[in-house]
Parts: structure tokens; C-alpha cells; sequence
């Protein structure tokens, strides 16, 4: 029995579920929605209200070395003028740092701040309870289908990308 808001009602056999007869790009969707909407409530309680999932995408895809505003717009799979914008933005809340490049010229090396880094170990954390707890969710088995599902995800992805995966667009 399944018991919401007082009112207690029948399981729904999973086989009857009308999701199940829902197009795959609806249900990833929804998946994906429903995880970052809770992952990004729990980033905020935890300290980090001001930061967004882009900003950690942004903080994951300079590395512990650094790019340029160029580089970074790449990974990010957004235009230069965007990835300025969110350095600049970045860089006035204390998680990013400009400092010159080793090659020298006028390039400058974008780096995360310790800020950035404390953040994305905190992120870390908090997706690994993300998953825990939708294992413990899905039952007995639970992190052995969370497991397959991130294989089967996985090899969706390298079939419809192979080798070269694109950035995760930040489109959040």
C-alpha cells in the first residue's frame, strides 16, 4: 500500500504504469529534472544558495589547472561571450581567479578558488547520497538497477556519440 498525504492507496503494479508507455526522451527528462531539482535544493541548504548546477559544470571543466575563458566556453559547449559572462560573475564571488598564463602574452588562466573547490567536494557528497538513496528506494536490488541503468546509459551514450562526447549543455 502506498501511502500519501493520509489517504492510503493500492500499488500500482509497475507493469500497469502508464509511464511505462511514455516516450524514453519524456522519461529522461523527468528523471533528470526531478534529480537536479533535488540535488540543486540540497546544494543550496548546504551552504551554496548563489550557485547554480552550471557553476559546478563550470568549476569541473576548468580542472584543478585551469583554462581560458576560451577553453572553458569549448568544454562548456557555450559561446565565448557566455563563458566570460559566467568567469566575470564567477570571479567577483570569490570562486574563480584570473592569473597569467603560463605561455605568457595576454592570456589569462582561469583557476578555481579554494571556494570552487570546497563546493564541487561538497556537490560530490551530495550526489553519492543522491544515488544511495534512490538505490534504497528502488528496493532490494536497488543499487544493482541503479548500476544497470548507468551502464545502459552509458552505452546509449557511446552509441549515439561514440568516442567524443559533447558538453553537457547547460541549459538549466
Amino acid at each position: 500500500m502506498c501511502h500519501h498525504g493520509g489517504v492510503t492507496e493500492p500499488e500500482t503494479d509497475p507493469a500497469d504504469d502508464p509511464l511505462r508507455r511514455t516516450e524514453l526522451t519524456f522519461l529522461l527528462g523527468w528523471a533528470f529534472q526531478l534529480l537536479l531539482g533535488e540535488f540543486t535544493a540540497r546544494v543550496a541548504a548546504a551552504g551554496y544558495p548563489d550557485l547554480r548546477p552550471v557553476h559546478g559544470l563550470a568549476f569541473q571543466a576548468l580542472g584543478p589547472h585551469g583554462a581560458t575563458a576560451g577553453e572553458l566556453a569549448v568544454r562548456l559547449g557555450v559561446t565565448k561571450q557566455a563563458a566570460g559572462q559566467l568567469v566575470d560573475d564567477l570571479e567577483r564571488r570569490g570562486y574563480l581567479r584570473r592569473t597569467p598564463h603560463p605561455a605568457g602574452g595576454r592570456r589569462k588562466l582561469v583557476v578555481p578558488t579554494e571556494a570552487a573547490r570546497r563546493h564541487l567536494a561538497v556537490a560530490g557528497d551530495l550526489l553519492r547520497e543522491l544515488e544511495r538513496e534512490l538505490a534504497e528506494r528502488l528496493g532490494a536490488d536497488g543499487a544493482g538497477e541503479v548500476e544497470r541503468l548507468r551502464t545502459q546509459l552509458a552505452r546509449v551514450v557511446r552509441e549515439l556519440a561514440g568516442e567524443e562526447v559533447p558538453p553537457l549543455r547547460p541549459v538549466w
